[in-house]
C-alpha cells in the first residue's frame, strides 16, 4: 500500500495529475475519469489497453478469456485465470456468472485487452460476495479475449428432435459440425485430449445420423468425415491408444485409398504396436507421396533403428538360449 491510501497497482494506473488529487477522490473515482461509458448510465466504465481484431464477440458464444478481479486498494486479485496456462472455454448467458462482465466481454474483440470498472449492480450487489467481496463494492476487471466460437448456431441445433434436424438443410448441419470440430481442435491445441476426442466423436455422430437425401449429399458428408477420421485418429495416438487410431486411419483410407496423412497415421501407429513391416509399408506409401517431408522421413530413421535393436535383442537372446544348452 503507498503512504497515500492508494494501492501502488491503482497508482501505477494513474497519471500524474490524477495521483495529485487522490487525496479528495477515491482511486477508482479518479480511474473510471480516463474510461469510457459503455453504456450511458455510468454502470460500466472500459479502458481499452490493447485493440482487438474482427468483429465483436457474439452473443451467445463460447469464449476463452483470461481475467483478473480487484478491489479498491488492493495489489491482489481475488479471483483471476492467469496461473491457468489454457482457461476454459465458457459459454456467455451460462458460464459467465457476472452480469457486467458479460456485458464488458460483448464488446470485444479476438486478442484485446481491456479494464473495466463494474458498479455493484453490474457485479456482486449490495450483499457482496463474503468473505471476499464486500457489500456494495465497485470492482475492477482486466480482461484479455484469447478466442471465441459462435456457438448459438450449435445449441439450436441440439435442441431439435431428431426429425427437424434430419430437415434442416445440409448447409446448416455441416456448419454446425464445423464448429464441433473447430472445438475439438481448441482442445487438442491445449492438450485435452479426452475433450478434444468427443468432440470429433459428436462430430461425426450428427454426420452419421443425417438420412442422405442424394448422391450429392452424401459426397458432402463423407468430405466432412476425412478430416474428423484423422483429427481423431492422431487423437488417439495422443492418448496411447494406437489400436483406435488404425481403426480411424483405415476409415479415412476407405475414403481417400491415397490420403497421406492417414497413410503416415497407419505407420505412427504400427511402430507403437511394434509392427515394424507394416509401419514400413505404410510409411513407404506416405514417402511416395511427398517424398520430402521431413515428419515422414524422421519417423522412417526411428522405424529403421527400432528395427535394427529389436533384431540385435533377438540375436542376444539366441545367443544366450544356445550357450544355456551347450553349457548343460
Amino acid at each position: 500500500m503507498s503512504v497515500n491510501g492508494l494501492s501502488t497497482r491503482i497508482d501505477h494506473l494513474l497519471g500524474p495529475r490524477d495521483q495529485q488529487r487522490t487525496g479528495t477522490q477515491s482511486p477508482f473515482h479518479l480511474l473510471g475519469q480516463q474510461m469510457q461509458d459503455i453504456l450511458g448510465n455510468g454502470g460500466i466504465l472500459k479502458e481499452v489497453i490493447q485493440p482487438g481484431q474482427g468483429p465483436p464477440v457474439p452473443r451467445d458464444s463460447s469464449v476463452s478469456i483470461h481475467f483478473s478481479g480487484f478491489l479498491e486498494y488492493s495489489d491482489r486479485p481475488f479471483e483471476t485465470t492467469n496461473h491457468l496456462k489454457y482457461p476454459r472455454m465458457m459459454k456467455l448467458g451460462r458460464d459467465v456468472t457476472l452480469y457486467g462482465l458479460e456485458l464488458g466481454i460483448l464488446t470485444m474483440r479476438k486478442g484485446e485487452f481491456s479494464r473495466f470498472l463494474f458498479l455493484p449492480e453490474y457485479a456482486y450487489g449490495a450483499m457482496g460476495c463474503p468473505p471476499l467481496i464486500p457489500p456494495v463494492a465497485t470492482v475492477l476487471y482486466e480482461v484479455q479475449v484469447l478466442d471465441f466460437l459462435d456457438s448459438a448456431q450449435v445449441d439450436e441445433f441440439y435442441a431439435m428432435s431428431s426429425e427437424e434436424q434430419n430437415d434442416v438443410p445440409l448447409s446448416v448441419l455441416l456448419r454446425v459440425v464445423d464448429t464441433q470440430r473447430s472445438f475439438g481442435n481448441r482442445c487438442f491445441k491445449q492438450s485435452r485430449f479426452e475433450d478434444a476426442k468427443d468432440r470429433y466423436k459428436q462430430a461425426l455422430t450428427l454426420l452419421g445420423n443425417r438420412e442422405v437425401q442424394d448422391d450429392e449429399e452424401k459426397r458432402s458428408i463423407t468430405a466432412a468425415q476425412l478430416p474428423i477420421y484423422l483429427n481423431l485418429s492422431l487423437t488417439q495416438l495422443r492418448l496411447d491408444r494406437p489400436q483406435k487410431a488404425l481403426v480411424y486411419s483405415h476409415k479415412a483410407l476407405t475414403i481417400d485409398p491415397k490420403n497421406t496423412k492417414a497413410l503416415f497415421r497407419c505407420g505412427q501407429a504400427y511402430l507403437e504396436l511394434f509392427d515394424y513391416e507394416k509401419a514400413q509399408d505404410y510409411l513407404t506409401m506416405a514417402q511416395a507421396n511427398k517424398p520430402f517431408d521431413v515428419d515422414i522421413n524422421n519417423l522412417l530413421r526411428k522405424l529403421a533403428i527400432c528395427y535394427t535393436d529389436c533384431l540385435n535383442k533377438e540375436k542376444e537372446l539366441c545367443s544366450k538360449m544356445c550357450a544355456i544348452f551347450v553349457k548343460k
